[in-house]
């Protein structure tokens, strides 16, 4: 039997300065017709992965790319072709797009992407395209209102996702004080929570740590559905392969891998390191935050090992 045919294809992500991005409507006759698609192609032999990038989006929409970099890496494996989706973010060129094919195309904010019919295959696209570089989580805090005052200022300095945890307060306490965030930052950023019970609420996400992903796991059936029930982001926690593999059973929206560098709360515990971070990244087809030891420098270094972007408490709060 003959090596499985390798197709490596560029889809990109292009947004503009008002946030708006772009997406095109695959030709009737085409291969999973009439549904919606980021732009893109196949690389050519001999390519560089930019390069080809930029050339696809010349031919397709006009437009020359003048600076991007890479958002998520997917692979699929069928009988006849092994398929990697090689998906960058594009946030400045030049020139006007328009569908140079023929092809119908749509500005659109992220959020209204989820109206849009997309190939399976774009669902961790569509996520990572409506999730921010920066996931910030809560320090402990000794009130509501010092937690409330914290957030609003992350908030203020752009943070658009937020993971409240709070170690030390009850769950009566946290709950109280989860409500009252949503009540006032609603609209402003996705709030993720944690806990057994978390409310499904609007702008309200859900975390799970890597005790309740490997509780649902127990049963992935009765997992799956729970998880699907649930009409926000889920989230989880993940420190190793089985872990990641698990957290991409269950269908979780997005996962944060650590700790990838050694960190002052967990002295004595050896980082993954940036080798073994990438190799763990490009195992799984959902954005992925790395989290321990981040500082805002490591903005660069993340997107390189193929994450979303970084996460992180001392280094953004």
């Amino acid at each position: 039997m003959s090596a499985a045919k390798r197709i490596h294809v560029m889809a990109a992500v292009i947004r503009d300065h008002a946030g708006r991005i772009l997406i095109a409507r695959r030709p009737d006759h085409a291969h999973q017709g009439g549904l919606w698609e980021f732009p893109g192609g196949k690389l050519e032999a001999g390519e560089s992965r930019l390069a080809g990038l930029e050339r696809e989006l010349l031919e397709e929409l006009g437009i020359s790319v003048e600076q991007a970099r890479p958002l998520l890496d997917i692979r699929h494996d069928y009988p006849d072709k092994q398929v990697r989706l090689d998906v960058w973010l594009v946030d400045d060129f030049t020139g006007e797009p328009h569908g140079a094919e023929g092809q119908p195309i749509r500005w659109v904010l992220p959020d209204e992407l989820n109206h849009y019919a997309f190939p399976a295959a774009n669902a961790p696209i569509v996520t990572a395209a409506q999730l921010h570089e920066r996931y910030v989580i809560t320090p402990d805090m000794t009130s509501p209102a010092e937690l409330a005052q914290g957030v609003a200022d992350v908030i203020r300095r752009g943070a658009r996702l937020i993971q409240v945890r709070q170690t030390q307060w009850s769950a009566e306490q946290y709950a109280a004080a989860c409500a009252e965030l949503l009540e006032r930052f609603a609209g402003q950023a996705v709030l993720m929570f944690k806990g057994d019970a978390v409310a499904d609420q609007a702008g309200c996400g859900w975390h799970l740590t890597a005790r309740q992903l490997m509780a649902l796991g127990a049963d992935l059936s009765a997992g799956r559905a729970r998880l699907a029930a649930f009409s926000g982001l889920v989230a989880a926690s993940c420190h190793n392969a089985q872990e990641l593999a698990l957290a991409a059973a269950l269908g979780v929206d997005f996962v944060t891998l650590s700790p990838v560098l050694p960190t002052a709360s967990h002295p004595g515990v050896n980082g993954l390191g940036w080798d073994q971070t990438r190799a763990l990244i490009a195992g799984v087809n959902m954005p992925v935050y790395v989290l321990g030891g981040m500082q805002c420098g490591d903005y660069a270094q993340a997107f390189e090992v193929g994450a979303q972007g970084v996460a992180g408490i001392r280094g953004f709060w």
